[in-house]
């Protein structure tokens, strides 16, 4: 084994300071899954439409990136001639005509792994999600090469109707074809980039919030397996795409530079720069044996990017402070490594072909290029080929190698260091691969309908299908929730209209009941009736759907309660009298029963009796609680019984409910899991000074992009003398409010801002 350097700063004596490393080993673990009919591997069937859509999209972009345009629009031609149809064949200048005319790509893609999530949800197991995940990547990654054949045999067989004639395009559709073949790794390498970056927009436009929203902020350690831009390349070991987004390294064993080499040497380096040595005396290194570091410790340094700028920096250490003499004597020990192992010259002409790639390639392999930089003999031969083409110059090529010769002094430490950089990144991407790649054999990608329903009759297949394919829902309603928004001081306020020649029919419409209407068909929710003073609606969901009725009824009441804020602010300014709502949020976990009244289904469930006590409030407690100034708009309270036994305790029970949302118990226990409710501590007035209550935070999903927050108050029911509205004592009893104070939002916000 080779010496590796032990660093001292200066002539000083002086240790340097041990680097922070953090570790990382990329794994991912199917568990908790069914194993599918071959006993090996689990089952996944995909959407019909995704797949037909999927093939559509992969076959435009291999003709794209391709330049198939011109060749496959001749195809149309004869097909058109012929008195046949075109598939999937854009036409020259213009859009794709095709039998089938794809949906839009993004919306797709994110289309399914929504209903993943949902799925996953709905059976409480994220693993399923992840199953499908890999599922997409591994039909994605098929489709490409599937799709290229295709798009290949059909250029052969346009060009076989060329065979014996002197058609002028003939030739030209030839070496259009040639070119195809040849750039074949290009043009998949290129179709999967797009995938990729299509992907990892979905991710962080929708997936990471919805995650969060139905499963918390559990680690997404996992997912980051899939923002790796290496996750369509054949093996990661694309000198193109490495000289693009990474570094570009040698292939052949004679190389300095190939990645075995220089994952040896990193490792060498990161076990000295963890456990240095004693300083010598006097120079600034000292040649030892390596010490003795744990090597799936160094492995796991290895898969940090971090990593580096904590060893070297950016290439330019600061000489001012300890750790940055520390960090300029690794660099030194680096880049002498490096040196020392004739890979740095390498690394330098890598880094400068990477503007040439576009000109010279793919007629000069990327290597060639390379090697021209730094050998006398490859550039001759290079040249040599440059000149047989007759299309390129030599001039930017010998640039570069002159930039190469010529890289000294402090731009030779930033190479270094951005070097070490690249490396780990591409080092941990490729680990983050062949996690990827080890765990897709276990994924049986369904394709023929025997299968399938084999699959299906033993319960072991897991299929993720479009919302749109699914049949019309004729599952039976397995809970519902009922929300009751109730006018505060109706017969008082309709009395005050009337008495200035006002219509409190219209007042209550244009202000209340239209803007509310307008809100039901985006959260599900249908109106049952309307006492005048009083609007119930209900929220159903059915057996297989995604659980989400109640998270929705909160969003939904939290916006009738905003609706009425901002109409207020003009009823005001207009000297017109204010709107004051209470809001009543009851769940059933059942269907609710109905009676006929002719034509007419009347609906009969506790949760509405439920609703009607929640949204109250008792006149006598406004005072009171009003004097409190408190952000908050749902309290509940006890009071003394005089011990009849006969009395219910809701007798004992006084209600205040302003521009509140109370839910009950049942509720918020179908809300925990529905969606994660994640503890928010805010200091907030409490109640007589010794009100211990919980709030708790979570982000409801509407859409595939849209998501609103909710606040959720818990808190124990009070005992008071109603004479004098002392308290007694706290029960064990809770009541629950999802928060509707602006504040409370502003104030979770700031919280949130200040922690980052």
């Amino acid at each position: 084994m080779p010496r590796i350097p032990i660093f001292r700063l200066g002539g000083s004596g002086e240790q340097p300071l041990p680097p922070k490393l953090r570790s990382y080993t990329p794994s991912l673990v199917i568990e908790g899954l069914q194993i599918g009919v071959d006993n090996l591997r689990h089952d996944v069937y995909l959407s019909q439409k995704f797949v037909e859509q999927m093939r559509l999209h992969i076959t435009r972009l291999i003709i794209q990136h391709g330049n198939l345009s011109g060749l496959l629009a001749a195809e149309g031609l004869q097909k058109a001639k012929a008195g046949t149809n075109s598939i999937s064949a854009p036409a020259a200048g213009g859009k794709a005509k095709a039998k089938s005319e794809p949906a839009e790509l993004k919306p797709l893609l994110a289309a399914l792994h929504v209903a993943a999530l949902n799925h996953a949800k709905t059976e409480k197991n994220l693993t399923i999600d992840v199953l499908a995940r890999l599922a997409v990547i591994k039909f994605l990654r098929l489709e490409l090469n599937a799709q290229f054949g295709q798009v290949l045999e059909r250029c052969r067989m346009m060009l076989k109707n060329y065979e014996g004639t002197s058609h002028q395009k003939a030739h030209e559709y030839q070496e259009a074809l040639a070119g195809f073949q040849v750039a074949k790794k290009i043009i998949l390498r290129k179709a999967g980039l797009e995938l990729f970056h299509t992907l990892r927009e979905i991710e962080k436009e929708t997936l990471i919030r919805m995650r969060q929203s139905l499963f918390g902020s559990r680690t997404d350690v996992e997912y980051k397996l899939f923002l790796n831009p290496l996750i369509f390349t054949e093996d990661g070991r694309d000198p193109y795409f490495n000289a693009e987004h990474y570094v570009m390294l040698g292939n052949f064993d004679t190389d300095s530079n190939r990645y075995a080499n220089v994952c040896r040497v990193a490792k060498e380096f990161l076990r000295n720069a963890a456990a240095p040595g004693e300083a010598p005396q006097s120079g600034s290194l000292q040649l030892s044996s390596p010490p003795a570091v744990d090597e799936s410790l160094i492995d796991g340094w290895l898969n940090v990017p971090e990593n580096a700028q904590e060893l070297v920096g950016s290439g330019t250490p600061d000489d001012e402070t300890h750790e940055g003499r520390s960090r300029k004597a690794r660099l030194s020990a680096w880049l002498e490594a490096l040196e020392r192992e004739d890979i740095f010259e390498q690394v330098v002409a890598s880094y400068e072909i990477v503007p040439l790639l576009a000109e010279y390639s793919p007629q000069i392999h990327a290597q060639q290029l390379k090697n021209a930089m730094i050998s006398r003999e490859e550039r001759d031969r290079v040249e040599r080929l440059i000149a047989e083409h007759g299309k390129f110059s030599p001039d930017n090529l010998r640039t570069a190698v002159s930039r190469v010769a010529g890289c000294s002094g402090s731009t030779r430490g930033k190479v270094a260091a951005r070097f070490l950089y690249d490396f780990i990144r591409y080092h941990c991407d490729l680990q983050r691969l062949q996690v990827i790649n080890d765990t897709l054999d276990s994924i049986n990608l369904i394709t023929t309908e025997k299968l399938r329903e084999l699959s299906t009759m033993n319960g072991t297949l897991y299929e993720f299908s479009l919302s749109e394919e699914r049949k019309p829902a004729e599952a039976a309603v397995e809970r519902h929730v009922i929300i009751k928004a109730d006018v505060r001081d109706s017969t008082r306020l309709t009395r005050s209209l009337m008495e200035r020649g006002l219509n409190p029919a219209s007042y209550f419409s244009l202000n209340f009941y239209d803007p509310v209407n307008k809100l039901l068909p985006k959260y599900g929710a249908s109106k049952v009736f309307v006492e005048g003073d009083a609007l119930i609606l209900s929220l159903f969901e059915n057996e297989g759907q995604p659980p989400s009725a109640v998270s929705r009824a909160c969003v939904l009441a939290r916006e009738m309660i905003e609706i009425v804020r901002g109409y207020n602010e003009m009823l005001e300014r207009s000297g017109l009298p204010s709107l004051e709502l209470g809001i009543g949020i009851s769940c059933q976990n059942a269907s609710p029963l109905y009676l006929m009244d002719g034509d007419q289904r009347i609906m009969i469930s506790d949760a509405l009796n439920e609703s009607d006590r929640l949204s109250s409030c008792n006149k006598r407690m406004r005072k009171p609680v009003e004097g409190l100034a408190s952000p908050f708009n749902v309290y509940a309270f006890q009071t003394i019984s005089d011990g009849d036994a006969a009395e219910s305790p809701d007798d004992f029970m006084m209600r205040y409910n302003l521009n509140g949302i109370r839910m009950s118990e049942v509720a918020f226990a179908r809300l925990e899991q529905e969606i994660s409710l994640e503890p928010c501590p805010l200091k907030l007035p409490q109640l007589w000074g010794s009100e211990s209550f919980e709030l708790f935070a979570g982000l409801v999903p509407l859409g595939n992009d849209i998501f609103r927050k909710i606040v959720v108050r818990a808190t124990r029911i009070p005992l008071i003398d109603p004479k004098d509205f002392s308290l007694q004592q706290w029960t064990d009893k809770r009541y629950f409010e999802v928060c509707s104070n602006p504040t409370i939002y502003a104030a979770l916000e700031n919280k949130m801002g200040a922690g980052k």
